[in-house]
């Protein structure tokens, strides 16, 4: 290899030693096409709930019944339901309710899961064993029936489903979280802040949880697509979004029984969720390569 290309391969070596984690991080990220892609859709449908009144060609829950079951056309560009609705209004109001249940459920599962995690994971000893047990009961009953349970139990509203998916989602983090802080609290930076007399509580939050957040975002993001799918499924039980207000969900349920007359009514809010669960575990497996300490 000639001393050109050598001092080359130097060069990149040392801009890469140089270069902060999170920019190296964010070069991974656009490197990984799949999660640009996500990010794309992703960023539509944040724009269209964001600015729907304004998108929206129609009212969503005006119903015209001269207009029932209509196919796509160029009025109605994804045609209407059995009640003379447009669906492509219905899909651009649905997507609030889809991405909202989504952010606030795993931001419930975050300020709970990680707090119990982090004070079972460093603490030990009787506190993680408590808070173990009680996290393998909850794990043992599966999260959507978990979730659906605890909708009926709070009562049918988008709100209650929220909490439900939430609390639904909690023992994941709080496993990931407690399985993080045990391999980070035994490593040498942990240990030396220990010694120079650093309290318990600033160890965890400073020292600790920052070196864990990375698994947790990716943990995040994957988790935002299960609980689009959970509040979907709710709304389809009738047990989220109720009606008139439009939720991908509550459409599908509406659409099963016209699969054979009029099939747009289900594919157009089902396909909204297959785009926006598949673009979002993309990012999350995005995610997971750029933050990757071990890729190069």
């Amino acid at each position: 290899m000639s001393d050109a290309a050598l001092a080359a391969i130097g060069v990149t070596a040392s801009n890469e030693t140089l270069e902060s984690p999170a920019r190296r991080a964010l070069r991974r990220l656009l490197k990984h096409k799949g999660a640009i892609a996500g990010l794309v859709v992703i960023a539509t449908f944040i724009l269209l709930a964001l600015f729907a009144p304004l998108i929206s060609p129609y009212n969503p829950i005006a119903t015209s019944w001269t207009l029932v079951r209509k196919p796509p056309s160029a009025l109605h560009w994804f045609g209407t339901d059995d009640l003379g609705r447009d669906i492509l209004a219905r899909v651009i109001f649905g997507a609030r309710a889809s991405l909202l249940a989504g952010l606030i459920s795993v931001s419930i599962a975050l300020s709970i899961g990680v707090p119990l995690g982090l004070l079972a994971g460093y603490r030990g000893g009787f506190v993680d064993a408590l808070i173990s047990r009680i996290t393998d009961a909850m794990l043992a009953c599966p999260f959507l029936i978990l979730a659906i349970a605890l909708a009926a139990f709070l009562g049918p509203s988008l709100g209650n489903a929220m909490i439900a998916i939430g609390i639904s989602a909690t023992p994941v983090f709080i496993r990931l979280t407690r399985g993080q802080v045990m391999a980070v609290k035994i490593e040498d930076y942990v240990e030396a802040a220990r010694a120079v007399g650093n309290p318990p509580w600033r160890i965890a939050l400073v020292h600790i949880l920052p070196n864990i957040l990375p698994a947790l975002l990716v943990q995040a993001t994957l988790s935002i697509a299960a609980a689009i799918i959970a509040e979907a499924a709710l709304s389809f039980l009738g047990l989220g979004q109720q009606p008139p207000a439009p939720s991908w969900g509550s459409m599908l349920n509406a659409a099963q029984r016209f699969l054979t007359n009029a099939p747009w009514m289900a594919i157009w809010p089902g396909l909204a969720i297959f785009l926006v669960v598949l673009s979002l575990n993309l990012v999350g497996d995005g995610l997971r390569d750029a933050l990757d300490p071990r890729q190069r």
